[in-house]
């Protein structure tokens, strides 16, 4: 019995349970339900790990063809297929990836049809969608080995595919080497956002050469894993050969990136002393330093311990490299910082997990592994299928209960991650907790729309507005609402919406056209003292305010009146019994108290202020046609982030988080 594939397998199958659960979360609650992405941290872990990681970790597929096919360094066949099968599943491991990252999954195959050709994301997607046919086509002659595909048919497509080899390889070793570096490429547009010490002009050379170095790694940490899990000879020999490979191409990899800094003059910044600094040393140090200096040593490449340190160091110092350039390194808002949630591990755990256990099962069942004595023997056979139709010579039993105790260690873990969601996953309340901010006064400008009616407010950079004298703006103070301090701001105008209202002399009551309900003692009460979250609706009844206020317990009887009935919110008094003023004079949205009393919660911040204006613009459009164009029930004619061009010089008004609203 294989103990350590049985551990191993249990481990895979743990973890593919919890994938499973939290994938059914992620598809039914979407990304904001599970993961912490925002607007301003767009990409995380799922990008980071799953796609800039994953096309890397699979490099060794092409590496090693190149090595084989194209340099005729026949003595590295028998890792040929290991490697082309790591790298197809890596590659589908990517796009189902991309599955979980992508808003509309389903949308996922437009890039066949919509070509954007200026786009390097569509490049890199291009080049993975036909490598991965590529690397499919490469791989089904192992496949078409088994028993089962006897057919002639099967036999013919395998005669095809084997003449078709060196095509194939040169194919992908073309379209590896263009989204390997296109990778790269997609951070070029961002000399501002990406910190120094990762930022280079030629990135791209930087992502294509060490995923070369990685590629050569992944293939050496493979065998050695395999040789422990299936208990086979490793072959040390030939696997210091790319350890010899691989010091020189870290070796370059390390020299291109320092030379890079210091010809820029940034390479200072990595002594400084700073976390950015210490993070760069420890990233370059263990994914290239190291591992090339301990490959250099004849001594330890020919040792099992010694490929093993190296290639480990390389693997997760070539991953911290990649989510350092795409999540670490990459400057976003203060409100936006990112750091994944346990959901967003857990489904990338998961697909390694599952890819893992297709891997063990194509090692198990196909010629993945080729035998070191029967190599020569094998090349000269069109059709070479083994007695026993399996990569290595004894696996150990295999027990009936095998895939009954894989499916109770997977449901179990799986039971057990329900327990774990969050609330608001199970409940299908999909907003979390989040508190609103009251609005802020500050001092605007209003200016004339350049392309459309209407007007638009600007907000000073500083408090300079005396220092600048705008043609055609006025001054005006302006509110901001933006609850829940995410920039996506509206700038209102509340003196000319009062005007508008009433005129000059506005009452009270016109003011509750807005304020349509008023906290005791208080009038024109404001929108958040009410909605004060920003998604979820909130109660409005302070139940510890009025115990106080009514002498504690003796108290109860004055709202709760049936002494037999559960003292709950639904059998009190009406609040207007006691507070008789509280729904706004004038007021559009509650023309009268409700008969059974104001006891329902108020909508959450965004829903109530959606609710108003938008139903108010709609009101007076469909009122006035001729007046009100089309812009006026539009989205952006509040959260306007349309800027016209001769606001683009003057320096001390806001960028785009900045100024929005208009009316």
């Amino acid at each position: 019995m294989n103990s350590r594939l049985n551990i191993l397998k249990s481990i895979l199958w743990a973890i593919v349970g919890v994938w499973a659960v939290v994938s059914v979360a992620r598809f039914v609650r979407g990304l904001g339900a599970t993961t912490n992405l925002s607007d301003g941290a767009p990409w995380g872990l799922w990008i980071g790990f799953d796609v800039m990681a994953g096309v890397a970790l699979a490099a060794g597929g092409f590496v090693l063809a190149a090595i084989v096919y194209i340099f005729g360094l026949e003595r590295y066949r028998p890792f040929v297929r290991p490697a082309i099968l790591t790298a197809f599943l890596g590659y589908a491991a990517v796009a189902v990836g991309l599955l979980y990252d992508l808003g509309l999954p389903w949308h996922i195959w437009h890039p066949l049809i919509n070509w954007q050709h200026h786009s390097v994301l569509f490049e890199v997607a291009a080049c993975v969608m036909i490598y991965l046919t590529v690397l499919t086509l490469e791989f089904a002659p192992v496949i078409l080995e088994h028993p089962i595909f006897k057919h002639r048919i099967f036999k013919t497509v395998y005669n095809f595919l084997k003449k078709a080899t060196i095509p194939l390889v040169i194919a992908g070793i073309v379209l590896s080497t263009l989204h390997q570096s296109s990778l790269g490429s997609l951070f070029l547009i961002t000399p501002g956002r990406l910190h120094p010490l990762w930022y280079s002009p030629i990135i791209y050379v930087l992502f294509f050469v060490s995923a070369v170095g990685l590629g050569l790694m992944m293939v050496t940490l493979e065998s050695l894993l395999s040789g422990y899990f299936f208990r086979h000879k490793v072959d040390t020999s030939r696997l210091a050969g790319l350890g010899g490979a691989a010091a020189a191409v870290l070796s370059l990899y390390a020299l291109i990136r320092l030379g890079d800094l210091a010809w820029r003059g940034v390479l200072p910044q990595a002594f400084s002393g700073n976390w950015q600094g210490n993070l760069f040393l420890f990233e370059l140090g263990v994914s290239a330093i190291i591992p090339a200096f301990l490959l250099m040593a004849p001594r330890i490449r020919r040792s099992i311990g010694g490929l093993a340190a190296a290639s480990v160091l390389t693997v997760l110092g070539m991953i911290g490299y990649r989510l350092d350039t795409s999540i670490v390194a990459f400057l976003r808002p203060e409100e936006a910082a990112y750091f994944p949630h346990w959901m967003e591990f857990a489904i990338t755990l998961g697909i390694v997990a599952a890819f893992g256990l297709i891997f063990i099962f194509f090692v198990e069942h196909l010629r993945v592994f080729e035998h070191h004595d029967d190599d020569t023997a094998t090349a000269k056979r069109y059709f070479p299928i083994p007695v026993e139709a399996s990569s290595v010579r004894d696996f150990g039993q295999r027990s009936w209960r095998g895939p009954a105790w894989y499916s109770l260690v997977a449901i179990g873990t799986a039971a057990i991650t329900l327990v774990f969601l969050p609330e608001h996953i199970r409940s299908g309340d999909l907003h979390r907790a989040e508190s609103v901010s009251g609005v802020r006064t500050i001092e605007g400008l209003r200016l004339t729309r350049a392309s459309q009616e209407g007007t638009r407010f600007a907000v000073p950079a500083e408090d300079a507005m005396a220092q600048f004298a705008v043609p055609g703006a006025d001054p005006v103070l302006l509110m901001v609402i933006d609850g829940n301090r995410d920039g996506n701001l509206v700038l209102f105008d509340h003196e000319s919406h009062r005007v508008r209202e009433g005129g000059a002399g506005s009452s009270e009551k016109e003011c509750g056209v807005c304020h349509h309900m008023n906290k005791p003692f208080d009038r024109n009460t404001s929108c958040y003292e009410c909605h004060r979250d920003m998604y979820n609706p909130t109660m409005i009844f302070d139940h510890t305010s009025h115990t106080a206020a009514m002498g504690g317990n003796e108290g109860c009887v004055r709202c709760h009146r049936d002494p037999d009935a559960v003292k709950t919110a639904d059998n009190i008094r009406p609040c207007y019994d006691c507070h008789a003023d509280m729904v706004a004079d004038g007021s559009t949205m509650i023309q009268a108290p409700p008969k059974d009393g104001l006891r329902w919660q108020a909508p959450g911040y965004r829903d109530a202020m959606h609710g108003s204006c938008m139903a108010c613009h709609e009101k007076r459009m469909a009122a006035d046609p001729e007046y009100y164009s089309a812009q006026f029930v539009r989205c952006d004619n509040c959260h306007n982030a349309d800027y016209d061009t001769e606001l683009r010089h003057l320096s001390p008004y806001a960028t785009l988080s900045q100024a929005a609203g208009g009316e």
